[in-house]
């Protein structure tokens, strides 16, 4: 074959091919449009596009009135896709300007982005509304703006153990942000965003959007100001009697509701961090604690009940000493023969162990558990604890006088306050709740406690309505002449019972005290159920002295906040000022120096004026230190010449005595035991 032939059948060739190829591209085209186009622009569009998570917003928590106490404030963080290429260009000049504007270096920055977790995504840092809208007018490809809530609680440390807190991602770590979170967190939503040609993440007209359900509000049980005066007047007992710390409980004995509760030391939700994590404990939930004689009313109940006494009975407590399997029982004073009824008003260990040791064991165990002790009460909080009571079949011989009296048995502080408002409420014993509505964000109510009959209904009758008439005016003798009078309140009836227990540690018996108080008022009809516990007071350790004071001071404040319910009003006189954590004088008194605060002894007598003043009842200042002595005798009307310093050991005339109103009241410095 010729060269010349061999050259044009190439070209041939070659122009053939040329003119096959565009008609095969062209086909090929064809070919992916049709039969893969639409896969094809799918896997591309979901290589622009991501999905972006919308947060919902948590549920708000607000008192019985409606005030916020847990609320959510705007929070914006910055986060940013490193790899988008257009990024890399402006990077230098934007980390000097993100860096100007925040006040965080350059070089912090550029460590966040080097040491990121996820290839595409690192969060760079929290932003202000202001600084937010100025990155935003940048314009920079590959920059992510999230905005986000944090939860603010209002008022810092109120409420506290109540409410508890949430940890940086929004969860609930405590308190009822904890038991309710699944109902607080909501649901989050979700919406497409594409990124375009520059990097730009932008949202999607034509892509799915699927908005966010905010989580429920909760309305609780509480009362702000309730809340906070029984928080004040706690910590002002607990400081006033160097205690270690304090717990303390009100519920409506009539339904349950809780109507607050406090623990000191507390801490703030908003910095959690800042506070020990012991602080984080709801004690009064919590805590297991043997109760003293705070338990007498179980066994006075179940005396009762099963007919071994009456009120009336004698029983013979001779020199206040006896002997129980080895063990000697002691009464503070050697009451000899006296009723059953004073066996209570005294508080006669004696007397109490005498008059149960003919009780079966079965029928003691049965009510105390009747009572709620040994189970949980179920509250609507978390960490509850059940407390401890043995079986009757590992009782030892001294199980049942032990009971008796409030040892050999742990309970918490909530179950005493539940036990005590059974016996305000006729024998009733009722569940405790704290949330009494559940609202959606429009303000539907989806739940209310008042129509759920597990918290209308009670639990269960623990003791006949015609025991409850033997037993209320007892308690109520324990506040008028019995151990407890210093929670008197001039207009209102309060019934209620002390208790000093010995504490254990490491599986004995140590030094330490807990001091209770836990009563109801007004007796003729209760509104109110409290108890407050003193750990380890060092003034005293007699619940009638550090423990029963707060009571009366939280009642007295409390009296102007049911209006409706025809408490009597408080007595004109010294006050606890609200958020200043202090005494207050009446008008018109003089305020006390620093000299009343030194802690020599101290005793108080009496030097009466002419025959025609005024008379009134000497309160029993025996114990306190002279500055709450001089509160206390001045809210009485009693004029107070002040010689000495330091706490009262000794009292003329003895409280209870009537004296003429202006008197000379003189504190005589002794020498140091």
């Amino acid at each position: 074959m010729k060269i010349r032939d061999q050259i044009l059948g190439r070209m041939y060739v070659v122009l053939t091919g040329l003119v096959l190829l565009p008609l095969i591209i062209a086909g090929q085209l064809v070919w992916l449009n049709v039969d893969e186009g639409v896969q094809l622009r799918e896997l591309g569009r979901r290589q622009a596009e991501s999905q972006q998570l919308l947060p919902p917003q948590r549920g708000e928590i607000l008192d019985i009135h409606g005030r916020a106490l847990a609320v959510n404030s705007p929070h914006y963080n910055l986060a940013l896709d490193p790899t988008v290429p257009e990024f890399e260009e402006q990077k230098s000049v934007f980390l000097t300007r993100l860096a100007d504007l925040t006040g965080t270096s350059v070089t912090e920055l550029q460590s966040r982005i080097r040491n990121r977790s996820s290839k595409q995504f690192v969060r760079l840092i929290n932003l202000t509304p202001d600084q937010r809208r100025e990155v935003a007018s940048w314009e920079i490809p590959g920059l992510i703006l999230e905005e986000q809530s944090q939860r603010k609680y209002v008022y810092g440390s109120t409420a506290s153990h109540i409410i508890g807190h949430v940890d940086v991602d929004g969860i609930g770590k405590a308190g009822l942000e904890l038991e309710y979170d699944m109902y607080l967190k909501g649901q989050p939503g979700r919406r497409t965003l594409f990124r375009d040609r520059r990097g730009y993440l932008r949202v999607d007209a034509e892509g799915i959007v699927v908005p966010a359900a905010d989580g429920e509000t909760l309305v609780l049980t509480i009362d702000l100001i309730r809340q906070t005066i029984m928080e004040e007047e706690l910590a002002a007992g607990v400081a006033q009697a160097r205690a270690v710390r304090g717990s303390a409980i009100a519920v409506n004995p009539k339904n349950g509701a809780i109507l607050a509760i406090a623990n000191v030391p507390t801490f703030d939700a908003n910095t959690p961090l800042k506070a020990p994590v012991s602080a984080w404990r709801n004690s009064a939930v919590t805590d297991r604690l043997e109760p003293g004689s705070a338990f007498k009313m179980i066994a006075a109940s179940a005396a009762l009940e099963t007919g071994i006494v009456s009120m009336n009975r004698l029983v013979n407590t001779g020199n206040g000493r006896i002997e129980v399997a080895g063990y000697t029982l002691n009464d503070v004073a050697k009451y000899g023969e006296i009723t059953f009824h004073d066996v209570i008003v005294k508080s006669s260990n004696v007397g109490m162990a005498l008059t149960t040791q003919s009780m079966p064991p079965e029928a003691l165990y049965r009510y105390i558990r009747n009572f709620g002790f040994g189970q949980k009460t179920w509250i609507d909080l978390p960490g509850e604890v059940g407390g401890l009571l043995k079986r009757t079949d590992r009782w030892s011989k001294t199980t049942k006088t032990a009971l008796s009296i409030g040892y050999e048995i742990d309970v918490t502080p909530l179950q005493m306050v539940m036990a005590y408002a059974a016996l305000a409420d006729g024998g009733l014993l009722r569940q405790p709740y704290i949330v009494a509505q559940r609202r959606d964000v429009t303000g539907r109510v989806l739940w209310r406690a008042a129509d759920d009959p597990a918290r209308t209904d009670s639990i269960r009758r623990v003791l006949r309505e015609e025991t409850v008439a033997m037993l209320q005016p007892a308690f109520i003798d324990v506040v008028q002449k019995g151990t407890a009078t210093d929670a008197q309140i001039d207009g209102l009836t309060i019934a209620g019972k002390t208790g000093t227990a010995r504490k254990v540690v490491n599986g004995r018996y140590g030094s330490g005290y807990r001091a209770t108080f836990v009563g109801f008022y007004p007796a003729e009809d209760p509104h109110v159920a409290m108890i407050v516990i003193l750990d380890e007071p060092r003034t005293s350790i007699y619940g009638g002295r550090v423990s029963a004071p707060v009571f009366k001071r939280i009642a007295e404040r409390w009296t102007a906040t049911f209006p409706a319910s025809g408490l009597p009003t408080p007595q004109e006189g010294w006050r606890f000022q609200t958020g200043r954590n202090r005494l207050e004088s009446p008008p018109g008194t003089v305020p006390v120096s620093e000299e009343f605060r030194q802690q020599t002894h101290a005793k108080v007598q009496a030097t009466p004026l002419p025959d025609d003043t005024e008379l009134t009842v000497m309160p029993d200042v025996l114990g306190l230190d002279a500055r709450t002595a001089w509160f206390r005798l001045r809210a009485k009307g009693l004029h107070v010449q002040l010689n000495g310093t330091g706490s009262v050991i000794g009292q003329s005339p003895e409280p209870g005595t009537v004296v003429q109103t202006n008197v000379i009241l003189q504190l005589q410095q002794n020498e140091l035991d």
